[in-house]
């Protein structure tokens, strides 16, 4: 039996600019981008390399939605962008202005550092040590 985690719905303000975002500033690929009805689209986005789980950009329907927009986690990070080369990706979302909120650290698990999308989500980008390279935590 072969089971996965394929898409991971990330409740959006607006299609077009969490698009811009995430492709522009975090070099994510769009993959699909269908419309459903007048109001809905399905909306997937992956890192470059993924091989797994991909983002479902999902735009808030209700207030109920909309409240929870950059707060899908109660606060914690709830976000991982996993790099092989942390200097390299922390340097260009910097130089594109994303706001890093927890400056790099080595933690025993490899490099990480923390940022926020454009709506607050809160984000790690890290880079595991060769030990724990391909350990999902």
């Amino acid at each position: 039996m072969y089971n996965r985690i394929a898409h991971i719905a990330l409740v959006v303000k607006d299609y077009d600019e969490a698009i811009h975002f995430y492709t522009k500033k975090l070099d994510f690929i769009l993959l699909e981008d269908t419309k459903i009805d007048e109001t809905k689209r399905w909306v997937i986005i992956a890192p470059k390399g993924a091989k797994e789980s991909c983002l479902l950009l999902a735009k808030a329907a209700n207030e109920k939605q909309l409240a929870s927009i950059g707060n899908q986690t109660g606060g914690r990070v709830g976000f991982f962008l996993f790099t092989d080369d942390f200097r390299r990706d922390y340097d260009k979302l910097r130089n594109r202005g994303v706001t890093f909120v927890r400056s790099p650290k080595k933690e025993s698990y490899g490099v990480v550092a923390v940022f926020i999308d454009l709506y607050g989500n809160l984000w790690d980008l890290l880079e595991p040590n060769e030990k724990n390279k391909g350990v999902i935590r």
